[in-house]
């Protein structure tokens, strides 16, 4: 699988203790959609990628005692639709603790793979593109400040 970075403890994007992984892929739909450059993961762009298994990641995972969660971050999760599933599926074999998936995409754009992921246990997701000079807004669910506030976490399964 390929990645961009891996944080094995992260505090930052979620309540919870959490590994955050940044993926690899992404549109730029925030970036087109109000016409400036404005992704706060530019840099993180320009790195390079990093092949990992996906069976390294779950065991750097379950070994860590001060984990208890996985966020999916950026660049975009969602646009490396395959890795995520087999490693949310990998995952689910040894642990049932909470996957926040940080998407760009509106709700209604990724109906299908949101109904994918009702499937599984344990899967909150945060809709929204970031729109530069809104308010950052706390969301409950996820227990941090999201960067806009059309953003917003649902836990959908």
């Amino acid at each position: 699988m390929l990645i961009k970075d891996l944080i094995d403890e992260d505090i930052v994007n979620y309540k919870k203790t959490s590994m955050f992984i940044a993926f690899p892929n992404c549109t730029f739909k925030c970036e087109k959609e109000c016409g400036i450059k404005c992704c706060q993961n530019s840099e993180l762009a320009l790195q390079q990628n990093i092949s990992v298994d996906i069976t390294t990641i779950v065991d750097r995972y379950i070994t860590n005692p001060l984990t208890q969660a996985i966020v999916l971050g950026g660049l975009e999760p969602l646009d490396s639709w395959e890795d995520v599933i087999q490693l949310i599926h990998e995952f689910r074999k040894y642990s049932e603790d909470d996957i926040v998936i940080y998407t760009g995409y509106k709700e209604e754009e990724i109906q299908e793979k949101v109904n994918y992921l009702k499937q599984c246990k344990n899967i909150i997701i945060k809709f929204g593109r970031f729109v530069p000079n809104k308010p950052h807004i706390f969301d409950p669910i996820l227990g941090v400040n999201l960067a806009s506030d059309n953003q917003y976490a649902r836990k959908v399964s």
